[in-house]
């Protein structure tokens, strides 16, 4: 197979970064892209000799231009990584609707978006892996977290519904379920408010970006040729 094309999405920062680190470090093709912050796109640009490609996945019409644009300039799209998301949290009796609708747009309909566009490709080329960031809020809930839990929720029945139609065309979907990952967000925590984490993960720390990109490439590997549909957790004990 010619050199894989990659394409990760909020791929600038954080736990997307490390994964599009990860495919490049395979020799990988890889397209990064970013919604707003110019800054940090240039910056991962160098950083990881990626590609940048700006678009609102919440936006069909960005979505389809984005990856039309890469399949034509390659002429292929093998690996789509669903991983752009944002929070908006309150509790639902107080929770603005623009709030509920972004967190929709952003966590669960970019991913409808983005994977009907690169299916295109890939069933063109009879080969593909898609893979989802959910969330332990997916599958146990949070208090406060009504919106973002159902919406990545929602991708992982997506998931496992996309994996059923596709697997014909040797195309996988599967999803990563990331727990409490040392980032940026996780850095400015209280104290307290960390420690509280803490004591909820058996294995007794926060996860590295690192090790959640290690399973997002296994799914993207020919290791994982014959497992669709599936969601790995990568939480520490979690859930």
């Amino acid at each position: 197979m010619s050199i894989p094309v990659a394409l990760v999405t909020g791929g600038t920062k954080g736990i997307g970064k490390e994964i599009a680190r990860s495919f490049s470090k395979k020799g990988m093709r890889v397209y990064l892209n970013f919604s707003s912050d110019r800054d940090a796109a240039a910056a991962a640009r160098r950083e990881l000799h990626a590609e940048t490609v700006q678009a609102d996945v919440s936006d069909q019409e960005q979505v389809s231009a984005m990856i039309d644009a890469i399949a034509q300039k390659e002429g292929r799209l093998d690996i789509l990584v669903n991983n752009a998301g944002i929070i908006r949290d309150g509790l639902l009796m107080l929770m603005p609707a623009k709030n509920w609708h972004r967190v929709m747009e952003v966590n669960l309909n970019s991913v409808f978006f983005c994977s009907k566009a690169a299916l295109r490709p890939m069933v063109g080329n009879r080969w593909g892996r898609i893979i989802n960031i959910i969330s332990p809020s997916a599958l146990m809930g949070r208090a406060g977290q009504t919106n973002y839990a159902a919406a990545k929720g929602g991708v992982l029945s997506f998931t496992r519904s996309l994996a059923r139609e596709v697997a014909r065309y040797n195309i996988t979907v599967n999803a990563v379920s990331p727990g409490v990952i040392a980032t940026e967000l996780t850095r400015d925590m209280e104290d307290k408010v960390r420690r509280e984490f803490i004591s909820m993960i058996p294995a007794g720390r926060f996860g590295t970006p690192e090790e959640v990109a290690r399973a997002v490439f296994f799914f993207a590997s020919d290791e994982a040729g014959y497992i669709t549909g599936e969601y790995l957790s990568v939480d520490g004990g979690l859930t």
